[in-house]
Order: C-alpha cells, then structure tokens, then sequence
C-alpha cells in the first residue's frame, strides 16, 4: 500500500474518530458476513457504530489525537462507539452480544472485547459496565455537596429554634402580680 493511500486513510480515520471520547475495542474472528451484518444492523438501530481498523494505522491515528492504548493492537480490530457513556455503550454491547449468543452458541468465542475507552483513558469492559453515566456522576457529586451543606444548616437551625420556642413558652405564661411595696 502506498504512502499515499495510507495517509488518506488515516485522514478519513481521523475525520471519523473526531470527538470519539468513549469507545469499546473488540476482536472479531471468524464471523460470516451474514451474521457480521446482522449484528451492524442491531447495532445501528441503538445508535452504536462499528468501524473494522488496520492496526498499525489505528494505533498511529489515536496516539495523534490523544487516545493512546496499549495491548489491543493483536488481531483484528473493531471500534464500537455511539450512545453518550461508556457505561451505556457496554451493556449495549453486553446485551446485544447475549442476544446473539442464544441464536448461535459458539457466537462469544467469534466476537471479544479487549477493552474500553471511557473519556480517553483506557479501562477494562467490567469497570466500563460499572462506570456512573454523566447524569449519575452528576447526582453523585450534587448528593455530596447538599449532604454537608443540609447538615451545617440543621445544626445552626437547632440552637436558634430552641430559643425561639423557649421565647415563645415565655410569653405564653400569665404575667405576674405586681408585689406590693
């Protein structure tokens, strides 16, 4: 392959990944073309893309844009990227997988994953499976910051309430009676 042709591929590899943060890495041996487009087919309709690399031209292309991964590059490879998490993007994939793996037992063996990319760091498929969405990161962080806060504001409400309410008991009681002088 000529020099040529191989930088044009890499321009339109870098025009695909382009803004591509979180994506899965998969193996994919031994699969026939019907079933290939088949799960392409399934996958598309949940907005997950497939992208079969070159490997020496892929490791080349995300090292320039800022994703680099190690122990992936044996093999045939397969990018799977789409939905907004990598959480969302693996039990996708997980559930998917499964589907095709009741019609053709020996499916798991054809199609592996050998990892995930989660914001542009690398990560095993189980921490991606385990990884909060954006929304639940957010939840997260919001419950952190109002726990504190709801505690600090119970605990100044607290003395001034007993206060208040032994004020009020105050002004409740019948006034006394003047003592003679």
């Amino acid at each position: 392959m000529s020099k040529i042709i191989k930088q044009m591929q890499m321009d339109a590899m870098k025009k695909t990944f382009h803004g591509v943060r979180t994506l899965v890495v998969l193996s994919q041996t031994k699969l026939g073309a019907t079933a290939e487009n088949q799960l392409r087919l399934n996958l598309r309709k949940k907005n997950v893309l497939l992208h079969q690399v070159k490997n020496s031209l892929a490791r080349k292309v995300f090292d320039e844009i800022g994703i680099p991964m190690k122990d992936v590059w044996g093999g045939s490879t397969v990018f799977a990227w789409g939905p907004e998490s990598v959480k969302d993007l693996s039990k996708t994939l997980e559930s998917t997988f499964n589907e095709f793996g009741k019609k053709d037992p020996k499916f798991k063996e054809k199609i592996t994953v050998k990892a995930a990319v989660a914001d542009g760091q690398q990560v095993t498929f189980e921490a991606a499976l385990k990884m909060p969405t954006r929304v639940e990161a957010i939840g997260e962080i919001i419950g952190m910051i109002l726990g504190p806060g709801s505690q600090i504001a119970s605990i100044l409400q607290g003395p001034g309430g007993q206060l208040a309410s032994q004020v009020e008991s105050k002004t409740k009681e019948e006034p006394a009676a003047p003592q003679a002088a």
